[in-house]
């Protein structure tokens, strides 16, 4: 992986153009994944209702090429940066891209499942304070059995 000094967090938000089947996110997932192994890139991609709120995390050239490849995807729409940042450490060292459907009623049944988690991903309501974004990718962090494939969404 690269050295610290030039590792960079960034989290944004975007919307889909046309709606996704549950195919076409186990699709995306698998391409992601396998495209951030050879980048050398970790994160986390949440997916509630049309939205799409991710983290990436990686060497700073990698990292914005790849949000502006995103940024070019005719899938996605009314992109958000809601963070930006220099990092010493990665939170998702060991994800490629972690994943998760907040549509899933394996998400709504869990016991520690709150208001926080039910907000919409949206610019609306995640612009105005950022740190939510990151609470929520580090709230799905802790349940790695969750994120380790769209079969569990």
């Amino acid at each position: 992986m690269a050295h610290s000094e030039n590792l960079i967090s960034l989290i944004y938000l975007s919307s889909e153009a046309v709606p996704f089947s549950e195919q076409d996110l186990i699709e995306l997932l698998e391409k992601s994944r396998q495209s951030n192994a050879a980048l050398g890139m970790t994160g986390m991609l949440l997916y509630k209702d049309g939205n799409f709120l991710q983290v990436l995390e990686g060497e700073t050239e990698k990292v914005l090429a790849l949000y502006e490849k995103i940024r070019q995807d005719e899938r996605h729409r009314s992109l958000t940066i809601l963070s930006r940042e220099a990092i010493s450490h990665r939170d998702f060292p060991d994800w490629s891209m972690g994943f998760r459907d907040l549509r899933s009623p394996d998400t709504v049944r869990r016991p520690d499942f709150s208001h926080f988690v039910d907000t919409s991903l949206t610019a609306a309501d995640l612009s105005a304070d950022p740190g939510r974004a990151r609470k929520l990718l580090m709230f799905f962090k802790e349940d790695k059995a969750s994120v380790k494939s769209v079969g569990a969404c």
